[in-house]
């Protein structure tokens, strides 16, 4: 039940402070976060695609 609650509680936490997230990474990195997570999720929908098509 733990392998199930701390994901949930940690999704919650970045949804929660995603404003202040990415505000951080632009002033250190000055790269929008926003990018960066469409990136990563596209790559994972495609590897899944991937996944399931083979």
């Amino acid at each position: 039940m733990i392998k199930f609650i701390i994901p949930a509680v940690i999704i919650l936490l970045i949804v929660i402070f995603w404003e202040k997230i990415n505000d951080k990474m632009q002033s250190k990195f000055n790269i929008k976060i926003n990018i960066i997570a469409i990136v990563i999720l596209l790559l994972f929908l495609g590897i899944i695609t991937a996944l399931l098509y083979f």
